[in-house]
């Protein structure tokens, strides 16, 4: 029995041992004694997360591919995870501890995925994935970039991004339009911020949403006093402002109230 990739569910699945393997690799394996991996289809990735030292749990929507992982992989039966990963509670498995996230991520959700690790930084030290190319060019890059924008400051405020290799897509089936990347997250030893987090999460959104305007534009709905206004930081577009300056520029921010 193999699986058929579902279009909807935007199914790739990667058939090179070697690329999987390298993905697996990826991971330190520190902090954590879980690893959640999500999308496994017919798990070419589980088999080497298996063989690791660690409980490998994965999360999949599509019944096909869990019935495939059932009668393939038995040491794993109990940890399938029949769910929709962006709408279920993780804790109902891992109960506040602490578990690392690992998958070939389909590209129409990947953001999201990456929104609700976010969320749970707490709980997750590591995470490690493939998304489109661009994608995770964006999420690494630094101020002064093109791509740089919301979801590179997010992430690089509670985790170190780095780009790890560029998949190319003759090695899914089916081939995605688009080479894909893989990006390694590791969780900074001090990831919570000198600044009210849901303020920083609403001032970097809404700088970036016209990102070509200086923040004096961009920033006009959070009702800034002129004096706040005058501050050099509001000459610049939000692309040229480091993750260190976002803080800063919350702080001034929460000042001013």
């Amino acid at each position: 029995m193999t699986v058929k990739a579902k279009k909807h569910l935007g199914q790739h699945f990667l058939n090179d041992e070697s690329i999987a393997e390298k993905i697996a690799d990826s991971l330190s394996l520190k902090g954590y004694n879980h690893i959640l991996e999500i999308g496994p289809g017919m798990g070419v990735l589980t088999k080497y997360l298996l063989k690791k030292n660690t409980t490998t749990h994965v999360i999949e929507i599509d019944s096909e591919s869990v019935e495939y992982l059932q009668a393939n992989y038995l040491n794993l039966a109990d940890r399938i995870i029949e769910k929709d990963f962006l709408k279920y509670d993780l804790n109902e498995v891992f109960n506040g501890e602490s578990f690392a996230i690992i998958g070939n991520f389909p590209y129409n959700i990947s953001s999201q995925i990456l929104f609700k690790t976010l969320e749970m930084r707490n709980q997750i030290p590591e995470f490690s994935g493939m998304f489109q190319k661009e994608v995770a060019l964006r999420i690494c890059s630094k101020e002064g970039s093109k791509v740089y924008g919301i979801l590179s400051v997010l992430t690089q405020a509670f985790y170190d991004a780095e780009y790890l290799f560029t998949v190319p897509p003759n090695v899914f089936n089916p081939p995605p339009k688009v080479d894909s990347g893989v990006l390694l997250l590791t969780r900074k030893e001090n990831y919570t911020l000198p600044c009210d987090e849901s303020l920083f999460f609403r001032v970097v959104k809404t700088g970036f949403q016209q990102r070509r305007k200086t923040l004096r534009n961009s920033l006009k709905t959070f009702n800034l006093s002129d004096n706040l206004k005058a501050n050099v930081i509001f000459d610049k577009r939000p692309e040229q402002l480091s993750v260190k300056e976002f803080i800063t520029l919350t702080q001034l921010i929460e000042k001013d109230a």
